[in-house]
């Protein structure tokens, strides 16, 4: 089965697409990553999907609006996949934009993504998975990480402690022990400060390229131990995050607060230690001896610097290495939740979200011809991924 995956991170810059070619045989899933691509969100979208983020005030017709154009950038998206590959698929997972994930405390209460799937099955004909995070939420979990599926399926075989982090807009990691549950959690912000700081100074890529501002800066040690007292950090795992929390205004706060100005430089160079130290604190705390990396941080070669630095002993892959390219891994990932979901299996490792129960996930849209839905299939105990 053929199924393209499509998401938009909480860098919110722009779509990502794989289609994987899987096949089960025993309890052994294969994939074939039989094509990647990112699409960037035209100019003014992107502007629209900023504005519209917390802390700011919104209107339902901007709600209603921006569900549209999403829905119709990402129909596009896959139209461009499915004409790049060469081939039809049989489904397409979509995540959607993320524009708001409810937490109270430690309880995660309701998420929404945009993004209307039936623009993508209108334009596509191929029946459309979307909606895959709320119910996680219903079964009492925080509806993320979900990539913490593809991690146990993928990493459970190497026979130590590893992990598998994202660097995406907020970092997650999911943590694999021989003789433990897994767990996943989201550790804090990744790009998403450096990302917000970078924008509002201006610099026409929205971010840190190649992590050039924040090497030519000096960290500001007093304002990263203040950011570093942060309170979420200190929540017990499972717990899930997002730019609710660390939006733009949370450097505003943070730097009233601080109350003397810092070089545009070294605030970047800051923020960009407080992800690399924020990380390398829990990969220490959890035991890990290998740390496989994906998303957008991956191709900051400073970050990455500073998270070796911080981690001596720890072996940092990239899950290339797996067969997952690092800045398409979560497409790839929720192409798996759409072949995992329509052949019944639930995608979801309730250690990891915290959830009472494991459950198959979202909702769908029928393409031009309906769909037919395969016989259920067997719970795969590992993932094999390997590039066309």
């Amino acid at each position: 089965m053929r199924v393209l995956g499509l998401i938009s991170g909480t860098s919110h810059d722009g779509i990502d697409a794989a289609i994987v070619d899987f096949r089960l045989e025993g309890d052994t899933l294969h994939g074939t990553v039989e094509h990647t691509a990112s699409t960037p969100y035209a100019g003014d979208l992107r502007r629209r999907i900023i504005d519209a983020l917390p802390p700011a005030q919104t209107t339902m017709r901007e709600v209603c609006e921006l569900d549209t154009l999403i829905g119709q950038a990402f129909a596009a998206a896959a139209e461009s996949a499915i004409e790049g590959a060469a081939g039809a698929v049989d489904l397409i997972c979509s995540h959607g934009q993320t524009m708001y994930h409810w937490v109270d405390g430690d309880r995660a209460l309701g998420t929404l993504q945009l993004g209307q799937p039936a623009w993508i099955a209108e334009r596509t004909g191929i029946s459309v998975l979307a909606d895959v995070r709320i119910r996680d939420i219903t079964a009492g979990g925080h509806g993320a990480p979900l990539v913490s599926y593809l991690d146990t399926l993928l990493l459970g075989g190497l026979g130590e402690p590893a992990a598998a982090l994202n660097l995406g807009g907020i970092s997650n990691m999911t943590v694999i022990a021989p003789d433990a549950e897994p767990y996943a959690y989201d550790i804090g912000p990744a790009n998403a400060l450096i990302d917000a700081v970078v924008t509002a100074n201006g610099i026409d890529d929205g971010f840190d390229r190649d992590g050039a501002i924040a090497a030519s800066g000096t960290i500001d040690e007093a304002l990263l131990e203040q950011l570093l007292e942060e309170p979420y950090y200190r929540l017990p795992v499972p717990k899930s995050t997002g730019k609710e929390l660390f939006s733009p205004d949370y450097i505003d706060t943070a730097l009233e607060r601080y109350g003397r100005p810092v070089p545009f430089a070294d605030l970047v160079a800051t923020l960009t230690e407080l992800t690399a130290r924020t990380v390398a604190a829990d990969v220490r705390r959890a035991g890990v001896t290998t740390l496989v990396a994906s998303g957008g941080g991956c191709a900051n070669p400073h970050l990455m610097k500073r998270l070796e630095h911080a981690l001596p002993g720890v072996t940092i892959r990239c899950t290339d290495e797996f067969g997952a390219p690092a800045g398409e891994k979560e497409a790839i990932a929720f192409a798996l939740l759409g072949w995992a979901s329509l052949h019944a299996v639930p995608a979801i490792v309730p250690s990891c979200t915290g959830a009472g129960r494991a459950s198959v996930l979202g909702a769908l849209t029928p393409g031009r011809e309906g769909f037919v839905v395969p016989a259920a299939a067997i719970a795969p105990a590992a993932l094999v991924l390997r590039a066309h």
